[in-house]
């Protein structure tokens, strides 16, 4: 039987309010979900214009006080000579790569196995852009200098996802991203960066978001994901591939007569929360810690490098799913509202933390994974 630690007439007060069928149903009346910043409703925009004034003229194709200080501003961050705003990152990278094959006259690119670009994109980079992926490396691993030294086709580009999320978020060491990058140099490669989460990595490294991409000659970053913002993207690097990549963007039909909504919710969220990453970071190691110290779990990485990480739970779905809800609706506290089986006896999902979790009193927190722990181990022995 779980118990919770709370009165009977507040369990059952609690259980009044719950009462969910479903895992994701459970998720939404969690009081205390642990996952990213919070819901996504219209709310996430009000809060990022409620500052504006409404005299603000916005941007038009591109041109404007709004997305050119933008523009600059995040140019600025990443130390490149310039930087463009994009509707999306899946259109960015396309475009960022077709300027390089086309610089170069080779149509091949170098990337993961489980790229975006590969997995999620519909094989646009092929139908669009007749370019070819060549994939390097296993795809339970990150790509090493050992397998870029051993491409044994020419490539363009080669892009590199800083964390590579499908496996967890895995890192490579610095020293190897500063071995990639030379040895693309000297070869003539060019070296793109995927840093869709790329704020989120700087406290593991303690480097800059400069340092990190002085060694690519090109980088996209999202404002969706660690920033919390509506959606919407930036391509940086020197002014010949940026004004290059203004003119892809109209080709691709991402030159909207206005972005301002994204725009300004990109900056407000990225001054909110670009300070926080270290917070997430921690929250990320603690929340594995939790995990790890549970019967029949693992975490990829064992070790979090960014506020997000995979958990594996070595039990079926359903079975997983039911004790979830059970403890969501006893505790409170609401860990994910999706899971994804792997194999028969195996079910996973990726954490994500940002401003949720640290508002979560933790004695609360530890009070979950101590039933959490007490009824997987009576899973264990059925």
């Amino acid at each position: 039987m779980l118990k919770s630690g709370r009165s009977q007439e507040e369990e059952k007060k609690r259980g009044r309010m719950m009462e969910a069928k479903t895992l994701v149903e459970a998720y939404k009346k969690a009081a205390h979900p642990l996952q990213g910043h919070g819901k996504r409703n219209l709310d996430v925009l009000k809060e990022a214009l409620e500052p504006m004034s409404g005299e603000m003229d916005s941007d038009i194709y591109g041109s404007g006080k709004i997305i050119e200080d933008f523009q600059k501003k995040m140019a600025d961050y990443l130390g490149k000579e310039r930087a463009v705003f994009f509707p999306s990152g899946t259109m960015s990278q396309q475009i960022a790569l077709r300027i390089w094959c086309d610089q170069l006259d080779v149509h091949k690119v170098a990337y993961h196995p489980l790229c975006h670009l590969e997995i999620h994109e519909e094989d646009g980079l092929k139908k669009l852009h007749g370019i070819e992926p060549v994939l390097l490396a296993e795809k339970d691993r990150v790509i090493s200098l050992d397998d870029v030294v051993g491409l044994d086709e020419e490539v363009a580009c080669l892009l590199l996802e800083l964390p590579q999320r499908e496996i967890g978020g895995q890192l490579p060491t610095y020293e190897t991203l500063e071995s990639i990058s030379r040895y693309c140099r000297d070869k003539g490669i060019k070296l793109h960066l995927d840093g869709a989460r790329l704020y989120e990595i700087l406290p593991h490294y303690g480097k800059s978001a400069e340092e990190i991409c002085s060694l690519f000659d090109s980088v996209y970053i999202s404002f969706y994901k660690g920033i919390g913002g509506l959606a919407g993207a930036i391509l940086a690097g020197d002014e010949g591939f940026t004004e290059e990549s203004k003119v892809w963007k109209r080709r691709h039909g991402g030159d909207l007569i206005s972005l301002y909504p994204y725009i300004l919710s990109a900056d407000y969220y990225f001054d909110q929360r670009i300070n926080k990453m270290g917070e997430y970071y921690e929250g990320a190691k603690e929340l594995a810690a939790y995990f790890r110290h549970c019967e029949g779990i693992t975490t990829l990485p064992e070790i979090p490098v960014s506020n997000m990480f995979h958990v594996f739970f070595h039990y079926p779905q359903k079975r997983v799913e039911s004790l979830l809800i059970d403890l969501y609706e006893v505790t409170g506290i609401g860990l994910t509202g999706y899971i994804k089986e792997v194999s028969e006896n195996e079910c996973a999902y990726e954490v994500s933390v940002g401003d949720q979790y640290p508002n979560v009193p933790k004695e609360e927190i530890e009070n979950f994974f101590t039933l959490l722990n007490e009824n997987l181990q009576n899973l264990s022995h059925k």
